[in-house]
């Protein structure tokens, strides 16, 4: 394996991998609105001589699904092609400042879906019987529900997938799991110049998160639980005391927490909350869940990658990733999940998104290199 691999090393093309990322950050591609980078990308495909599956997943959103070597894939290079929305849809477009490539869908993850396209185009170098049997999966919606994943588990369970999140090129088998809790407090509306004859929902609502907050599950150092208060919005009825406040808290769980035993800790916490404050009238719900994983590292993608990380020069790190991704759908599908790709969470979804372009290069070479590996593993 060890000259073919350096063939196919050598083979990634610096300056094809540069344009095609920068191509990919000049298409705005929001959830919902996937179609132009889609179309993009798929004619990369279909120049380079693969037949490309378009997988529809509602009316003019679709997958892009590629396949190549005999058999069915057991690999899966898997990239979310849509992003958030812009911060500033004035200042939309990216920069390149001293090898930092700047903008949105940088980190999370064009540059992922990038390296990836560079990866296949390098494997499509080989003769068409020593291609390894793996897939490039490119979809839409992650940002939003997973509906694109959720679309391809459907048809297909793949033995492995990489997906190409931003994990700083660390090797992450484990995922955190995720909980998403929504609260209301309910008040009684009065002039706001007689606060007394009323009810405020918000004074209740930063109570019951106040008394929420100091319950030892949500001691980070101790529960390792990532709790976040996303969202606080109240009632807006000019000069009144307002009768209704919504919170919305993210709730990222280490992968061996359960996302049940989070709910009853919450629901048992927040029961109590009547004691401190007066005429509560709180609702609380659980719209969404999923649970974390582990895997062990002694397996065929973590030969490959101890393999590699050296022969690069990178220094092989393993973590677990700990935002919510498409790995926790894959996952619970009894697909086996590597989360692996260039770029930092800490900057995505944020006007400071950002990505080294030598980490993307890298990152090139790394699904090369799996690729390559499943394929001698059969």
């Amino acid at each position: 394996m060890t000259s073919r691999l350096q063939q196919l090393l050598d083979k990634v093309d610096a300056e094809r991998l540069r344009q095609t990322f920068g191509d990919m950050l000049d298409i705005y591609s929001p959830s919902g609105k996937e179609e132009d980078i889609q179309l993009y990308l798929e004619e990369i495909l279909q120049q380079a001589g693969f037949v490309v599956e378009r997988q529809e997943v509602e009316e003019e959103r679709y997958n892009l699904r590629v396949t190549m070597g005999q058999g069915p894939p057991q690999l899966y290079m898997v990239g979310h092609v849509d992003t958030v929305a812009t911060w500033d849809l004035e200042e939309l477009g990216w920069r390149e400042e001293e090898g930092i490539i700047h903008g949105l869908g940088t980190a999370d993850m064009k540059g992922g879906c990038a390296a990836m396209v560079e990866a296949w185009l390098a494997l499509a170098t080989l003769p068409e019987e020593q291609r390894p049997p793996v897939g490039l999966l490119l979809v839409v919606g992650e940002e939003e529900n997973g509906d694109g994943s959720a679309r391809f588990l459907e048809t297909e369970t793949p033995p492995w997938v990489v997906i190409g999140e931003p994990t700083g090129l660390a090797a992450c088998f484990a995922h955190f799991g995720y909980l998403e809790a929504g609260f209301v407090t309910r008040g009684r509306r009065i002039h706001s110049a007689m606060p007394e004859l009323g009810h405020n929902a918000i004074e209740s609502m930063l109570r019951v998160l106040l008394h929420l907050g100091k319950d030892p599950l949500f001691d980070r150092d101790e529960s390792g639980v990532v709790y976040s208060i996303r969202e606080l919005s109240s009632a807006r009825a000019g000069f009144v005391v307002p009768d209704r406040c919504e919170a919305w808290i993210d709730l990222h769980l280490p992968p061996e927490t359960a996302p049940e035993d989070v709910e009853a800790a919450i629901r048992t916490r927040v029961a109590s909350a009547g004691n401190f404050v007066a005429d509560l009238d709180l609702e609380v719900s659980f719209d969404f869940s999923s649970g974390g994983y582990a895997l062990e590292s002694d397996n065929p993608l973590g030969a490959v990658i101890e393999k590699t990380y050296p022969r690069l020069g990178i220094p092989l790190r393993y973590d677990a990733f700990r935002s919510h991704s498409d790995g926790n759908l894959f996952h619970k599908a009894g697909v086996n999940s590597l989360i692996l790709g260039p770029g930092n969470l800490e900057t995505a979804h944020t006007p400071y998104e950002q990505t080294p372009f030598l980490e993307v290069l890298a990152a090139a070479k790394i699904y090369v290199a799996l690729c390559l590996g499943m394929g001698e593993k059969l």
